[in-house]
């Protein structure tokens, strides 16, 4: 995700992701939900650039979300906290 906002030229400082996830209640208990809350720091960057990044990655370039997503309800939200300098 970080590498898709800076090749769009995007000032990104950090980026951190909090998954939180349900399992199932039986056996095997699968993991059936993941939601991943991701904090984005840099100066000036779009909300909708990062809503496109996290589609891209998640779709597109994560294996791991698209391996995961045939089992399990992904769902994602972020916030972007604004940096000086």
């Amino acid at each position: 995700m970080v590498l898709i906002l800076k090749r769009g030229r995007h000032d990104v400082r950090n980026c951190s992701c909090k998954l939180t996830a349900q399992r199932a209640e039986t056996d095997p208990k699968v993991v059936t939900e993941i939601h991943m809350h991701f904090t984005v720091c840099g100066k000036g960057i779009p909300a909708a650039a990062v809503e496109r990044a996290i589609a891209m990655s998640h779709d597109k370039y994560c294996s791991a979300s698209i391996m995961l997503a045939k089992t399990a309800t992904i769902t994602h939200d972020f916030e972007i906290v604004e940096t000086a300098g």
